[in-house]
């Protein structure tokens, strides 16, 4: 633990930073809806599951439901993909510890280390693969309840059960990708803890422009 304290205490500040980042979006999200991008698509996702099924628009929903739904098998597959890679890179970690640790100028290089960065990549790629792959299961029930005729008694209870059924998928769709953004930092830090840092920091300033609604024209160009 002395050995590697470099290493597990900038992971600890960089999941830190991390979780604050989570907090503040939370709460500039609570004080203004508007400024964030989710809450923007939670509202045009209701929006149209309502277009839809009143309208009984079956053709739009079926292509939309099938664009998501490839499009998150998609990334489901391709963490599978990265998954093997990571085990494969696991199996050899005697032979390129030392090869990627040429750049780290605090951690400590030893294999054992090298081990667990690709245990936290590996645990990080399975969430992201589990959030996906929960969302295609759900875009596929969405593809009968939409579908389903409308009765007059209930309508709005209808169309309010679809609705939180697909910001729920949503939500695991976005879930996905911000494990997908965490590797960055984690394939970083198999350089050092130094660039873990400095990668966490470069990915939570994107984040902060991608969660952020745009406001203005000149928000949109950018």
């Amino acid at each position: 633990m002395t050995t590697h304290a470099t290493d597990l205490l900038t992971f600890g500040g960089s999941a830190g930073l991390v979780l604050a980042y989570q907090r503040y979006l939370s709460w500039r999200t609570r004080r203004d809806p508007a400024s964030s991008a989710q809450d923007v698509m939670l509202a045009a996702r209701a929006a149209w599951i309502a277009s839809v099924m009143r309208e009984r628009r079956d053709i739009l929903a079926v292509q939309t439901l099938r664009n998501s739904t490839m499009s998150a098998s998609f990334m489901a597959s391709t963490a599978v993909l990265l998954i093997i890679g990571v085990l494969t890179l696991s199996a050899q970690g005697d032979k390129l510890s030392g090869t990627w640790h040429s750049l780290n100028f605090l951690g400590h290089a030893s294999a054992e280390m090298w081990l667990f960065k690709l245990l936290m990549m590996l645990f990080d790629l399975l969430f992201a693969f589990f959030s996906f792959a929960m969302s295609v299961r759900i875009f596929h029930h969405i593809g009968y309840l939409i579908n389903v005729p409308l009765d007059k008694a209930n309508e709005t209870t209808q169309i309010r059960k679809v609705e939180v059924q697909l910001n729920r998928a949503g939500i695991y769709y976005r879930i996905g990708m911000r494990a997908y953004y965490f590797t960055v930092p984690l394939l970083f830090w198999l350089f050092g803890p130094i660039w873990l840092l400095g990668a966490t920091l470069a990915m939570v300033f994107f984040m902060f422009h991608l969660d952020r609604a745009p406001k203005h024209d000149t928000d949109l160009m950018g």
